[in-house]
């Protein structure tokens, strides 16, 4: 069986796309082989069962940086490892250290960021190291592109879309009342947005310049927000509660939005999915700050709840148009807020069915094979 080392600082307990990514790396992978990781403090209580877990520092950067390279090391001299990856290009050069020290292959996993940052001291150490891998695995087509942009070689570069959970069942009816129940949410039709309050997802902007026409013809729906500003992102500017609140409530349409906060535990997440009528995913197209999948469309979709989303970045391969939601041109809120009234307008089209099986193309088994060829070759 082979044996494999993965060093990521994007690990639960921080929260996001990436750490619930980089945790069923570790999960699935660990199925396929023998599987040690290095994660930041806090992390080793969270691990997968099967995975043998060290921890260093989380704060300041540079020491996760300096004690994560030194834990990978330590490790690869005396485990022999026969795959070191990184989680992300952040620590590709303390993976492609460890990997040459065992004479192993040195893999990384880039998300789309992690290969568009434009600071000079970034460019000058992490990409190279990047370069030099034996293979990059990228988490969508448009990453794969910003991949051959810093000069992956394409011989060393792979595509392997991030997985999802398929639900066994839906929730129970009783259990999607109390959640309605649970944050105010009343009888109305909900669209839902789950993820970080950053810049780059754009919730200010669709709030100011799509909701106010969704709610004049739909003044039943409400937008729900699952999720929070982030405080350990190293890269994403955010906007607050407070900003995106007051130009509701100067729009007049202060009453259709819910903050319902971070959640974390899978059944409370599943009913908010459940509850919904349509999952809203109006990323921004930012120059050097690229949404590279979108793993949350995917997550929807697993619970057959379709995605209108500008096509942008690796959204273009994390929703499918006319099966698992509907892309729209980037920056037209127009034309976003047209999309969201057609799909809940076609409620009864059979939405819920073409999503669920849209997103069986990547269920975390799935996922795992993919990378363990991607890993192999």
């Amino acid at each position: 069986m082979a044996k494999i080392l993965l060093i990521t600082r994007n690990l639960p307990p921080l929260v996001g796309g990436m750490e619930r990514l980089n945790w069923h790396i570790a999960d699935e992978l660990s199925r396929l082989a023998e599987l040690r990781m290095v994660g930041p403090a806090g992390s080793a209580s969270l691990r997968p069962a099967q995975v043998e877990a060290s921890e260093v520092p989380l704060r300041p950067l540079w020491r996760f940086l300096s004690a994560s390279s030194w834990q990978a090391l330590r490790i690869a001299r005396s485990w022999k490892p026969d795959i070191v990856i990184a989680g992300s290009g952040l620590t590709a050069p303390a993976a492609l250290m460890a990997a040459r020290a065992a004479k192993a292959r040195a893999c990384t996993y880039l998300h789309g960021l992690d290969a568009a940052v434009r600071h000079p001291v970034y460019r000058g150490l992490w990409h190279p190291a990047i370069r030099h891998m034996d293979t990059v695995i990228a988490n969508s087509v448009p990453t794969a592109g910003l991949a051959r942009d810093i000069g992956v070689l394409e011989s060393r570069l792979r595509i392997v879309h991030p997985g999802v959970r398929m639900p066994a069942a839906r929730r129970p009816v009783d259990d999607l009342r109390a959640f309605r129940e649970r944050h105010g949410l009343g009888d109305g039709r909900l669209l839902l947005s789950v993820g970080r309050l950053t810049t780059r997802k754009g919730l200010r902007e669709f709030v100011q310049q799509a909701l106010p026409a969704i709610v004049r013809t739909a003044p039943d729906s409400k937008l729900v927000i699952v999720g929070d500003a982030p405080s350990d992102s190293l890269h994403a500017s955010v906007q607050s509660r407070a900003s995106i609140q007051a130009i509701a409530d100067g729009l007049g349409i202060g009453q259709h939005l819910r903050f319902v906060g971070v959640i974390t535990d899978p059944a409370e997440l599943a009913c908010a999915y459940e509850c919904a009528a349509l999952h809203v995913f109006p990323v921004r197209n930012i120059p050097g700050d690229p949404e590279g999948f979108g793993m949350v469309a995917i997550e929807a979709a697993a619970h057959g709840l379709p995605t209108v989303a500008f096509a942008t970045g690796g959204i273009v391969d994390a929703v499918a148009d006319g099966r698992s939601g509907r892309l729209v041109t980037q920056g037209d809120y127009a034309a976003f807020a047209s999309a969201v009234l057609q799909v809940l307008a076609d409620e009864k089209a059979g939405w819920d069915h073409r999503a669920t099986a849209f997103a069986e193309n990547f269920a975390w088994p799935i996922f795992g094979r993919r990378m363990m060829d991607a890993l192999s070759r």
